[in-house]
């Protein structure tokens, strides 16, 4: 033992005590106010001449409450059955469309909190990583605004320059999430112990669990009191 450097053993334990930590963030209401009808909703009015726009959208209602059945039934199905209204749009179209939808309509709706907690992992040395059932092209202009360090999202699957509808994996969705937060971690050797995962539903819950500190954020009353319950942080951002 005296043969040790002391220096080099002190640098040795100090690589050990300061892991690398990665804070996951879910983006639909934890950390802007919308879900994935809205974003398809926009995007599609913003095709459809003025006039026709109300009939476009009073045809679509009732398609929404099939959305939210098959929602409380299956998120994981729902996300599947949702994504065929993009069959057949033109993928440049809509990739630019979600640019211009984030300035005109996502942009408002981040909560000024979720910026600033996302500011203050930044300053940690803590990676930031958005984990979203949200298509990539929809997420990506709010990982730019946040200068997030990655994004974990679904893509649709693309055919002669158009979406076919279906996804290319699995909907980001409940445990699926969680794996797909367990891989980044194993790849850039992060320390989930130590690490942070913010969400405000119960299917981001796996994702929540798989953390050493699970944050909640605006919760619906049954996940309020399963926070409570777990004694996990609780936000209320607006």
């Amino acid at each position: 033992m005296s043969d040790l450097n002391p220096k080099l053993l002190k640098a040795s334990f100090g690589l050990q005590a300061t892991p690398k930590t990665a804070a996951f963030f879910d983006v639909d209401g934890t950390l802007l106010k919308s879900t994935i009808v809205h974003y398809y909703i926009w995007m599609r009015s913003a095709q459809i001449p003025f006039l026709l726009k109300h009939l476009w959208l009073i045809g679509f209602l009732p398609k929404i409450v099939y959305y939210l059945v098959l929602d409380r039934v299956s998120r994981t199905r729902f996300n599947q059955v949702f994504y065929r209204n993009y069959r057949r749009m033109n993928v440049a179209d809509i990739k630019e469309l979600s640019i211009r939808m984030f300035e005109a309509y996502l942009r408002p709706k981040i909560f000024s909190e979720a910026v600033s907690q996302v500011q203050e992992h930044k300053e940690q040395g803590t990676a930031i990583v958005l984990v979203t059932g949200s298509l990539d092209f929809i997420v990506q202009p709010i990982a730019d605004y946040l200068t997030v360090d990655s994004v974990l999202a679904p893509q649709l699957c693309e055919e002669d320059g158009q979406f076919t509808g279906e996804l290319t994996t699995d909907p980001l969705i409940g445990e699926e999430k969680a794996k797909a937060i367990r891989t980044y971690a194993e790849q850039h050797e992060i320390s989930l112990e130590d690490s942070y995962a913010y969400g405000d539903s119960q299917s981001d819950l796996p994702m929540l669990e798989c953390v050493g500190n699970p944050v909640v954020v605006n919760p619906g009353k049954a996940f309020r009191k399963k926070a409570l319950a777990s004694g996990w942080e609780m936000h209320e951002w607006l």
